[in-house]
C-alpha cells in the first residue's frame, strides 16, 4: 500500500457573538481536516491544529510542503515516515507550524491502519479502557456573561451530570507582560484580577453546592508572581487545577509555581514542540498534570511517546481538546490508550463543527461516559453535508 495523495480542507464557523479566553477573543473558530488517500482505496481522516494564525497556511504546509515527502510511502510505516518528515524540517520547524500539519497527517496515518488492520486506533495503541469520564470545558468571557451568568452555566453543566467543570481566568490587562495588548479584539471583555477572583469564587460555590469539581484556565498570561498569588486564592476556595498559568518559555517559573501550590498545575497543551520540549516540564517537574494535544503536538505517535515519559514520573496525561469532532474523537482514541489517564475535556461552546461533522458524532451516554467507537481506525465519517456547508478552501 502507497499513499497516493494528501488533502487538506478549511471549515469556518462564524459566531453570532464572539467568546474570549486570556488572550483570544473569537469571533469564528476554523477547523483544518486532513484526508490521506492510498492506491487500495483505503483513506484515512485526521485534523491539524490551526490556533494562532490563518487555516489556510497550515492547508498550504500540507499539500505543499509535506505532501512530497508522505506520497509514495507506506502509510503503516508510520514511525519512519514521521521521523523522515521531522528531520527534513527540522529547519523550517520542530515546533510552530511544522508540528500541527504533522500530526493532522499522523492521526491519519492511524486512522488506515486501523482500518487495513480492522481495529480501533485506541486498541492499537494498546488498549487501556473503553469508556472516558468527559468533563465540561467552557466557560469562557463573553460581552453578555458576568459573574452570575457564568455561575449559572456552570450549575447547568453539573445537573446534567458532569463530575467536573473548567472556566477561563486571565484577560486581565492590569497584569505586567501579558500579550493581551498586542492580540486582536484587546478592548473585548477584560477582566481586573479581582474580578476573576468573583467569578471563580462564584463557580467555585456553585462547585460546593453540588460536591462537585472546578477546574481554571489562564492561557498563559500571568507572570509568576501572580499565579502564585492567584493561585493560593483558589485553592482556598478549593479549585481543583491550574491550567497553562505562565508563558511557554517561562520554565523556572512554572517550576517555581508548581512547589509553591498544593493544587496541580496543568499544561502545556500550547507547547506544539513535541517531545523534546514537553521533556523539561515533564523532567524537571514544571507541571503535575501533562496536557499535550494530539492534533496539535505530533499525533499519535509523538503523544504516546510524552504520555510514556510523564508515566515515568508518575504523572497523569489529559489531553488538551478544543477543536471539530475529529480533534475530539482522535484525543479520546489516544486517552482511552494510556494508563495514565485521567478525564476527557469535552468542550460544551456552540460549535457545529463538533456536533454536526460527524455522521456518528462523539457524544455522551445515558451513563455519562463517551465510549470509544469500535469501528476500525478512528471509526469516524465525515458528514460531507455538514463539510460542504462550512468549507471555505
Amino acid at each position: 500500500m502507497k499513499i497516493t495523495k494528501i488533502e487538506a480542507m478549511v471549515l469556518r464557523y462564524q459566531y453570532e457573538e464572539g467568546i474570549a479566553d486570556a488572550q483570544n477573543y473569537f469571533s469564528t473558530r476554523n477547523a483544518v481536516i486532513v484526508r490521506v488517500m492510498t492506491d487500495e482505496g483505503i483513506e484515512g481522516i485526521g485534523e491539524a491544529a490551526c490556533f494562532g494564525g490563518p487555516p489556510e497556511t497550515t492547508k498550504y504546509v500540507i499539500e505543499n510542503e509535506l505532501q512530497p515527502l508522505y506520497v509514495g510511502e507506506d502509510p503503516t510505516n508510520i514511525e519512519h515516515i514521521w521521523k523522515k518528515a521531522f528531520d527534513r524540517t527540522r529547519q523550517h520547524g520542530r515546533g510552530g507550524i511544522i508540528m500541527p500539519c504533522m500530526s493532522g497527517i499522523d492521526i491519519a496515518l492511524w486512522d488506515i491502519l486501523g482500518k487495513k488492520a480492522g481495529m480501533p486506533v485506541y486498541k492499537l495503541l494498546g488498549g487501556y479502557s473503553d469508556t472516558l469520564e468527559p468533563y465540561a470545558s467552557s466557560g469562557f468571557y463573553t460581552r453578555s456573561k458576568d459573574t452570575e451568568a457564568i455561575a449559572a452555566e456552570v450549575e447547568s453543566y453539573y445537573k446534567e451530570g458532569f463530575n467536573y467543570a473548567k472556566i477561563k481566568v486571565g484577560r486581565n490587562p492590569e497584569v505586567f507582560l501579558n500579550p493581551l495588548p498586542n492580540m486582536p479584539f484587546t478592548e473585548e471583555c477584560r477582566y481586573t484580577l479581582e474580578q476573576d477572583l468573583e467569578r471563580v469564587e462564584a463557580c467555585a460555590a456553585v462547585a460546593k453546592k453540588y460536591g462537585k469539581k472546578l477546574m481554571v484556565d489562564a492561557n498563559n498570561c500571568w507572570t509568576t508572581y501572580t499565579a502564585i498569588q492567584m493561585g493560593k486564592k483558589f485553592q482556598e476556595m478549593g479549585v481543583f487545577w491550574l491550567e497553562e498559568p505562565l508563558h511557554l518559555d517561562n520554565i523556572e517559573g512554572s517550576i517555581e509555581l508548581a512547589h509553591a501550590l498544593d493544587m496541580p498545575v496543568s499544561g502545556y497543551e500550547s507547547e506544539g514542540g513535541g517531545l523534546y520540549r514537553f521533556r523539561d516540564l515533564i523532567t524537571r517537574h514544571a507541571v503535575d498534570i501533562v496536557q499535550p494535544d494530539v492534533i496539535w503536538t505530533g499525533g499519535f505517535t509523538e503523544c504516546k511517546k510524552i504520555a510514556n515519559l510523564a508515566h515515568a514520573h508518575n504523572m497523569p496525561c489529559l489531553p488538551h481538546v478544543f477543536s471539530s469532532a475529529v480533534s475530539l474523537a482522535a484525543n479520546a482514541h489516544f486517552l482511552a490508550s494510556i494508563p495514565n489517564q485521567g478525564i476527557l475535556e469535552y468542550d460544551r461552546n456552540v460549535y457545529p463543527l463538533r456536533d454536526e461533522l460527524l455522521v456518528e458524532p462523539i457524544s455522551i451516554a445515558e451513563d455519562r461516559l463517551v465510549h470509544l467507537p469500535q469501528k476500525p481506525g478512528l471509526g469516524i465519517e465525515l458528514n460531507e453535508e455538514t463539510v460542504k456547508k462550512y468549507r471555505v478552501c
